[in-house]
């Protein structure tokens, strides 16, 4: 599915926020690069760009971790869009399955070139996505596309530690600075609320 006209600046905003930081020297966590991306005013406080944001964050930390070609990169990148967007809006509450979550998968899926047809990878991929998916899930709803995005991008960090044997750091002490645009937040129950501001 493609997104609505009104949403596609989200998705570019995506792609080239994290082109920046693959060009760019220093470190930077995945959390910390997604919430970067989130405080643009490009990117809503519940959409699915965030299904893509997940992937992308993930795709572009471990690319210029292992010095992938530019070009591959950039392949790598418009693949993982693609299929992002074919998670619809609402996935999480109408199918059972965060997007965000789901977007853990679609980066493994596309950076090690998984297909449904794939031995020794395709049960990575999905396991990338349940563990994404468990984490969520303790926590319970309603939906925080926010929240969801730090868990899935600490979820997914381990994984391609565990998987693919690549350290792109994590980010525990990540603080939310949305709790403020969104009426469902959790507040204290929530792992990012950042109390002392009055959740920001």
């Amino acid at each position: 599915m493609e997104p609505h006209a009104d949403n596609e600046r989200s998705f570019e905003t995506i792609t080239a926020k994290c082109a920046e930081i693959y060009r760019s020297a220093g470190e930077i966590t995945p959390c910390a690069l997604a919430d970067a991306i989130m405080h643009d005013e490009n990117i809503p406080m519940h959409n699915f760009a965030h299904h893509y944001l997940v992937p992308a964050v993930l795709m572009t930390l471990v690319c210029r971790k292992k010095g992938c070609d530019t070009d591959d990169y950039v392949r790598k990148m418009a693949e993982t869009e693609r299929r992002a967007k074919n998670v619809l809006p609402a996935f999480c509450g109408f199918y059972g399955a965060c997007g965000a979550a789901i977007g853990v998968g679609i980066f493994m899926s596309v950076y090690t070139g998984t297909t449904p047809l794939s031995k020794d990878t395709w049960g990575m991929c999905n396991m990338s996505t349940v563990e994404a998916l468990k984490r969520m899930a303790e926590i319970g709803g309603p939906r925080c596309c926010k929240r969801n995005t730090f868990l899935a991008l600490q979820s997914g960090s381990e994984s391609v530690r565990k998987y693919l044997d690549i350290d792109i750091a994590s980010d525990d002490a990540i603080e939310c600075g949305f709790s403020k645009f969104n009426a469902e937040c959790l507040k204290e129950d929530c792992p990012f609320y950042k109390k002392a501001a009055g959740g920001a």
